[in-house]
């Protein structure tokens, strides 16, 4: 099932109702931001980022901080699996969220929207032992495609701190997730949503993200079907999002008030 584009924003009070649901997640975890000024007050634009273990948690934290501080909502796409999901498919539609098509992303740059994009898709969210943060793109070039026939800025992004709280226990490799594996592909077709077994470290973790400075798509405007100009793109733009990754982890190891008590006595 798909979802349309069409989105009226919902009324106030349920922006006030997920400050007050996200509260408890920004006194454990602290979030800070980087760079938040390079997300455009208006759009179109593409957010492009780094995909976690644990999007529940950190996305709606940096959704809701970028319409307070840029006053705009990120409108997002979302694997095609989420639209087979009663109700969930529902709380996707009202945070105006939409199938994760070609064509739905042209349509909410055409309306100016700025649209968050994580090229690893499911790749990302069902990672293996030791890829912790690491980027998992393929050769997807969809997404430089969709901005450079906008003609609109790339923003590169950086998140990171989830995967550190919540470590891989059984990753969707293991012996143990064979069933599972199974009933996803008779089921779903997919071979690539076996997600892992998630610890809970009770240690919190501060929340980083870092938004870089915007890729302009105009200087491959009308090679939208070249693929060495599609490629040359969408390589600068990982190794920016590794890059802001990379910086995020340094400042994360560096950080005394990376863990709640930390914070307590460094008044970090």
């Amino acid at each position: 099932m798909s979802a349309p584009t069409t989105w009226t924003p919902p009324h106030p009070a349920l922006f006030k109702a997920l400050d007050v649901a996200l509260a408890p997640i920004r006194a454990l975890n602290a979030p800070v931001f980087h760079g938040i000024e390079n997300v455009p007050r208006q759009g179109p634009a593409l957010l492009v980022g780094n995909h976690t273990v644990m999007p529940l948690l950190d996305v709606p934290v940096m959704m809701a901080e970028i319409r307070a501080r840029r006053g705009v909502w990120i409108r997002s796409i979302a694997d095609h699996v989420h639209w087979r999901v009663p109700l969930w498919r529902d709380i996707l539609r009202v945070g105006g969220c939409v199938d994760g098509t070609r064509e739905n992303c042209r349509r909410m740059l055409a309306d100016g929207e700025t649209v968050l994009v994580f090229p690893g898709g499911a790749y990302e969210v069902t990672k293996f032992h030791g890829q912790k943060y690491q980027l998992a793109w393929q050769e997807r070039l969809g997404f430089v495609r969709m901005a450079i026939e906008a003609g609109c800025p790339i923003i590169p992004f950086g998140a990171v701190g989830v995967e550190d709280q919540f470590p891989i226990l059984v990753d969707s490799a293991h012996p143990l997730q064979a069933p599972v594996r199974m009933l996803s592909h008779r089921i779903l077709r997919r071979r690539d949503l076996v997600f892992p077994v998630l610890g809970l470290d009770p240690r919190p973790e501060r929340l980083y993200f870092s938004f870089g400075e915007p890729i302009d798509t105009t200087q491959w405007a009308g090679l939208e079907d070249d693929v060495i100009a599609l490629t040359q793109a969408r390589d600068l733009v990982r190794k920016t999002v590794a890059g802001l990754v990379d910086d995020l982890l340094a400042e994360q190891s560096a950080d005394p008030g990376r863990r709640p008590w930390g914070r307590l006595f460094s008044k970090q």
